[in-house]
């Protein structure tokens, strides 16, 4: 480790020095945020990774591995700040330097597939080998960070600042990790044709073939018409925002989250003007009594149901089953009570639960008492039929969770119900990033997405991204929508897994190599023993 400063001061470009490299990584790392809900200044990406990309640039593994962890860990503590709103800055930084250093390793990793691409020969393609091979780490480094450890943290995706970007319709052919390959991958080939460039004395110009690809990841999702027709009819929602103090740390008084669910839901027949509402939904958490445990709350749903609705409720409460909670959604029909239901099934950790909880008490006491209980892991299915319509259905951070989106396509899903409750993030960038997840959903499985919360933000997306309703933040109100219902597969569900897959393996190719013909040459080089 004495010798990392000096190690640092190789020449990479315009970073020359240190401290140069250093205010490379922190400035992109900050900078970063920007591009993302709310500030939402989507171009902003791609300065910021372009001075992450040059921080690291011509550094052995170990000082890359240094300089990205402090550029990784700007960049999520400056996107993640509402995680302290409630429980203060200690969670917000555990988990900041946590995903650092997945950043960190994944800047390695860039750093040394570079210098090997760059030792080999050069040609009119050296620039789109070079930006191919780190757009390829960086999505591989963006799938482990969002599955490990513990389910890994779906958060902080360069995909997630491309929601309103021409770039979005990515999504609809590869998913998220498609969307953030393109994303880096511009952004790389910026990069290496500066360098290339300067080194000749700006007298490069840019290659037809690197003219071409950036022209093609530009015009393919902006000529794509993504199909948003109705395939199996259609489907009138009345989604309720209650805006009730329902956060996993508040402590209002019993019943008041479910009067205020109550009482916004009687503004729907002012709010859909004569239009039959096929189904009614609450959000997550919206009844904070569990109906089926509780005899009064329970009659209070079914005349509600039974009496004034005419239509079935979806809506999110806690129940208990053998002992165990459950962040549950019930499907509550008039005249048969409840139905069907869906449990949580990636509960959130640390939040909604606490994995090996002995051994992080004995790390954080006080924050970990907090949590006093946790909710188990559901097994059931998301789907809701009604009738002939099956309704897919997922609570909060799951709409940023892949597997789960195409689990409830596969299932046969023809719209989605996205029900979540915000209410511990204040009036923060948080639900603005998770409405953006939200939208992209919508394009990459090919299906309107009711984003239904508590406090806001709600909206409705249709398959095609455009939104078809949406309602002031930290106001009770309902979003009466006429969403079509859909059946086709896009290509990121018929695909997605698969490109996952295809990301991982070539990111473990290029890392072998790179690392594998490295250790050859070292060992070649030393000296025989006798």
């Amino acid at each position: 480790m004495a010798k990392f400063p000096a190690t640092l001061f190789l020449r990479a470009g315009s970073a020359n020095s240190v401290i140069a490299r250093l205010l490379l990584a922190v400035g992109g790392g900050l900078l970063s945020s920007l591009a993302y809900p709310h500030a939402g200044i989507w171009p902003i990406i791609f300065p910021a990774i372009i001075a992450l990309l040059l921080s690291v640039r011509g550094l052995g593994f170990w000082p890359a591995f240094w300089v990205g962890y402090l550029g990784g860990f700007f960049f999520y503590v400056s996107q993640i700040g509402w995680m302290s709103l409630y429980l203060g800055p200690v969670p917000l930084l555990a988990l900041s330097i946590l995903e650092a250093f997945f950043f960190g390793l994944g800047m390695a990793v860039i750093a040394g597939v570079w210098r090997w691409i760059s030792s080999g020969p050069r040609g009119r393609l050296h620039s789109i080998r070079v930006s191919l091979a780190i757009a390829t780490i960086w999505t591989l480094r963006e799938w482990v960070s969002i599955n490990l450890p513990y389910g890994g943290f779906p958060w902080s995706r360069l995909a997630m600042s491309q929601s309103e970007s021409p770039l979005a319709n990515w999504v609809y052919f590869g998913g998220q990790p498609l969307l953030t390959f393109v994303v880096i991958l511009l952004a790389s080939l910026v990069v290496t044709w500066v360098i290339e460039a300067r080194k000749l004395g700006w007298r490069k110009p840019i290659t037809g073939f690197t003219l071409g690809l950036v022209l093609l990841l530009v015009l393919v999702p902006i000529s794509t018409v993504i199909p948003n027709q109705p395939e199996r009819g259609t489907l009138v929602i009345a989604a309720v925002q209650g805006n009730a103090n329902a956060g996993l740390f508040a402590n209002p008084e019993r019943g008041s989250i479910l009067r205020n669910h109550l009482a916004a839901t009687k503004l729907i027949p002012s709010v859909a003007n004569g239009q039959k509402v096929d189904v009614v939904v609450w959000p997550e958490n919206a009844s904070d009594i569990n109906p089926l445990a509780d005899a009064v709350t329970g009659d209070a749903i079914r005349r509600l149901v039974d009496d004034k609705l005419k239509v079935p409720l979806i809506f999110g409460t806690i129940t208990e089953r053998g002992g165990e909670l459950y962040n549950s959604s019930l499907f509550w029909q008039p005249g048969r009570g409840v139905t069907d239901w869906y449990d949580k099934k990636r509960p959130v950790p640390f939040a909604e639960f606490v994995p090996d909880r002995e051994f992080w008490y004995s790390v954080a006491p006080d924050l970990i008492g907090l949590i006093s209980h946790g909710y188990t892991f559901g097994t059931r299915d998301g789907i809701f039929n009604l009738g002939n319509k099956p309704l897919g259905v997922l609570i909060c951070f799951e709409i940023a969770i892949d597997d789960i989106s195409r689990d409830l396509v596969h299932s046969g899903a023809q719209v989605i119900l996205s029900q979540t409750n915000n209410s511990d993030f204040g009036r923060s960038d948080e639900t603005f990033q998770q409405v953006a997840i939200a939208k992209l959903r919508a394009i990459e499985t090919g299906r309107a997405v009711v984003n239904d919360s508590t406090v806001g933000v709600s909206a409705v997306f249709g398959p095609d991204g455009r939104v078809l309703n949406q309602l002031p933040t930290f106001e009770p109100g309902v979003m009466v929508t006429k969403v079509p219902l859909r059946t086709a597969i896009t290509p990121a569900m018929m695909f997605g897994s698969a490109l996952d897959l295809a990301f991982n393996a070539a990111g473990l190719v290029l890392l072998a190599f790179a690392y594998g013909r490295r250790s050859l040459r070292v060992k070649k080089k030393a000296p025989s023993a006798g």
